[in-house]
């Protein structure tokens, strides 16, 4: 199975923003159980969108920066990007349906 790379602050203009496929970014923490809930959907996803989407995860303990660029206070929070924009915010636990819909839309 297909896991979602760790991005951190240093890493998040190249990884994300100047990606040329759309991207994917679960912002979670360990100590997170909505997280742990939604991990393993963000990785059967990965393995479903391989080459199409890029699926990355950033740890919002120890990238406070990205996360308060990004105005996130509730994790587990999925941003999608395409083209370097967000296109897409899903906040808290989401069926996986809810995801797919947000990635077929940065796809389309």
């Amino acid at each position: 199975m297909a896991k979602p790379a760790e991005v951190n602050d240093a890493e998040w203009d190249q990884e994300v923003l100047k990606s040329q496929l759309p991207v994917l970014v679960d912002f979670w923490a360990p100590w997170c159980g909505p997280c742990r809930m939604v991990a393993p959907i963000v990785e059967e996803l990965a393995d479903e969108y391989s080459g199409k989407v890029r699926f990355y995860k950033i740890n919002t303990d120890d990238n406070v920066g990205t996360a308060s660029k990004y105005g996130i206070r509730s994790i587990p929070t999925l941003l999608v990007f395409k083209d370097g924009q967000i296109v897409d915010q899903l906040i808290g636990f989401r069926p996986k349906s809810d995801l797919k819909r947000s990635l077929e839309k940065a796809l389309s």
